[in-house]
């Protein structure tokens, strides 16, 4: 065996590997939605069945809890996007030692545990300002980690970004407001596209954090949690085949759209030349 195809097998081998640890999960839970038995499980097999999709439709908490998640996931994209984009602008224009500061310090709740997050926002917002758990502040404790992944993504598209752009158009007469919403903001985007996807995801199947600054409110990951201690069925594995039909929809919609628009500007650079 040459070394080429020792090289192919062995790459093959992994993807493989990788891919069947990525998937084989979601098979198997997706396969359990079908299954007859009472318990979210392929084996044994009790016949096949549609009837955990109306259990889950009579599951009226878990709809509540739902809702709950997806109010708290749009809560968090209007707070932690703009904050990171803020924060990513901020680093992006600055020249002096206190950048690297910045920077560790705009990171550093991704390195803080979601537990001590939790705990942290609870305590400051109830002792100096009298706010208890609620969608507020678990939106709030949320944005306080999610907004740096936020920022991570817009500076990864600032750093190819030709300020001369701006420059240019600060020459010629521009306010710096005009700048931003006409040449630096239509640049940034498909970040803001990422960064909304991003932190509505890290919202949604967040746990550790939301535990602590709930109060009453139950979102989905709160309502599973407590279904694994009082009693798992696959009316949860229902819901989460649809959710993974929507998400394989929304990816082949946007993939759709982005080479549309790749022949469209394709187009329009062979008309121009």
């Amino acid at each position: 065996m040459t070394a080429d195809r020792f090289r192919r097998l062995l790459t093959t081998s992994y993807l493989v590997i990788f891919f069947s640890y990525l998937f084989l999960p979601l098979l198997v839970m997706s396969a359990a939605t079908f299954n007859a038995s009472r318990f979210p499980t392929v084996t044994p097999w009790m016949g096949f069945t549609l009837g955990w999709f109306s259990a889950l439709w009579a599951d009226q908490r878990m709809w509540a809890a739902l809702g709950t998640s997806l109010i708290v996931g749009a809560g968090v994209i209007a707070l932690a996007v703009p904050l990171g984009l803020a924060a990513a602008l901020l680093l992006d224009r600055m020249h002096s030692r206190a950048k690297t500061f910045l920077y560790a310090l705009a990171v550093s709740p991704l390195l803080t545990p979601g537990v001590i997050v939790g705990i942290s926002t609870l305590v400051f917002w109830r002792e100096w300002f009298g706010v208890t758990g609620g969608l507020f502040l678990t939106i709030v404790a949320q944005s306080s980690f999610i907004a740096a992944y936020a920022m991570l993504l817009f500076s990864a598209r600032l750093q190819r970004f030709d300020m001369a752009l701006e420059e240019a158009a600060l020459d010629l007469g521009a306010t710096h407001g005009q700048v931003f919403r006409r040449i630096t903001l239509p640049y940034l985007t498909p970040s803001i596209l990422s960064a909304s996807l991003l932190a509505f995801l890290q919202s949604f199947e967040n746990y550790n954090t939301t535990l602590f600054v709930r109060g009453l409110e139950t979102t989905l990951t709160v309502y599973i949690a407590s279904k694994v201690r009082t009693g798992l069925t696959p009316a949860v594995n229902a819901l989460s085949l649809i959710l993974i039909g929507l998400t394989v929809l929304g990816a082949v919609v946007y993939e759709i759209l982005r080479r549309r628009e790749e022949r469209r500007a394709a187009g329009s650079a062979a008309a121009a030349g």
